[in-house]
């Protein structure tokens, strides 16, 4: 069973709707014991990083969800999801995400005329040898809304660029934690073969 966190961030249903689309089993849960007896667990997530933990802290869930990326089980970060799993965002300056990998969330630099935020699809080029991009192309075509981007402390932990004004880190691969800035569960068939190695983990 997957459980899919529920601490007040949303983008919660069309995750599951993937899920449901593919037949594995998930559920939405905030209990604590469903997030950390389940098989794998996708932290989703939009809006700003500073209210996210908010919530996140207001449901007594940042414990939980630190607990279960450092489990060992497959644990999937998608967008905000991804950004939360860093120290902390210019987004909200002074509030401290969970830490689990060291590294900032900075804004999309404003140049070329490009627009922030970066919003539909672009492709993007997988770096390392990854369990989570695998039996996709070469250079894939996946659906982005984000405003902000990571900067890893840790370059072998980054296995995704994509090219937006500069080369952005868009997805981190490190043992038993995958965390993507776009949305697979809106990227059509490389999302969904995405998801479906993630199922397979």
């Amino acid at each position: 069973m997957i459980a899919i966190i529920d601490y007040g961030a949303g983008n919660l249903r069309s995750v599951k709707n993937a899920f449901d689309f593919l037949g594995e089993p998930c559920i939405i849960t905030g209990n604590s014991s469903d997030i950390l007896s389940a098989d794998k667990v996708i932290l989703p997530g939009v809006g700003a990083f500073g209210d996210a933990m908010k919530c996140m802290r207001d449901s007594g869930l940042v414990e939980t969800v630190k607990t279960a990326a450092l489990s060992g089980r497959p644990f999937l970060g998608i967008c905000l999801g991804l950004h939360l799993l860093f120290e902390e965002s210019g987004e909200s300056p002074g509030v401290k995400g969970l830490g689990v990998f060291k590294g900032q969330v900075v804004k999309i630099p404003d140049c070329g005329g490009l627009k922030i935020p970066h919003m539909g699809w672009n492709s993007i080029n997988v770096t390392k040898n990854s369990k989570i991009l695998r039996n996709i192309n070469k250079e894939p075509y996946v659906y982005f809304v984000h405003s902000y981007y990571i900067q890893a402390c840790d370059r072998s932990i980054v296995s995704a660029v994509t090219e937006y004004g500069e080369a952005l880190d868009i997805a981190v691969e490190h043992e038993n934690i995958f965390a993507l800035q776009f949305h697979p569960e809106k990227s059509g068939e490389t999302g969904m073969q995405i998801l479906k190695n993630f199922i397979v983990l």
